[in-house]
């Protein structure tokens, strides 16, 4: 038994009107606005066509999410990545410093042959047989 309430649903947004958060319910606040400015100003048919363009592009703000992210945070992250210069962040340079490598002495390209005489040869094979 825990000794404290762990909260769960905490990426969960609370819901203000009906199924409504508050982001999705300012978006069509901010929407019923422009429109209320809109029907002052414009005769009714344009007015007709831009309403249903007003409430798809506000409905796809307040309630699609690609990758998880509210639209406007997808719409501003896209034009931030196109307008901004591209940026490399890691760039190699040459190293113009010269390290120099130390100096071995020189060994001597001939090795001492051995020579071995067919004493030394009947030796070994007289060992090698008693070995057996």
């Amino acid at each position: 038994m825990s000794m404290f309430n762990v909260p769960q649903f905490i990426d969960i947004e609370d819901k203000i009107v009906g199924p409504l958060t508050a982001k999705q319910l300012g978006w069509f606040a901010i929407e019923g606005v422009i429109l209320l400015l809109a029907w002052g100003i414009l005769d009714t048919s344009l007015f007709i066509f831009i309403a249903i363009i007003l409430t798809l592009i506000f409905g796809a703000l307040a309630f699609f999410k690609p990758h998880g992210q509210p639209l406007i945070i997808f719409l501003l992250s896209a034009v931030s990545f196109f307008t901004k210069p591209k940026m490399y962040i890691w760039r190699r340079v040459a190293d113009t410093r010269h390290i120099a490598k130390p100096t071995q002495p020189q060994i001597s390209a001939t090795v001492a042959r051995k020579e071995l005489s067919s004493q030394k040869i009947e030796d070994i094979s007289k060992l090698l047989e008693i070995r057996k």
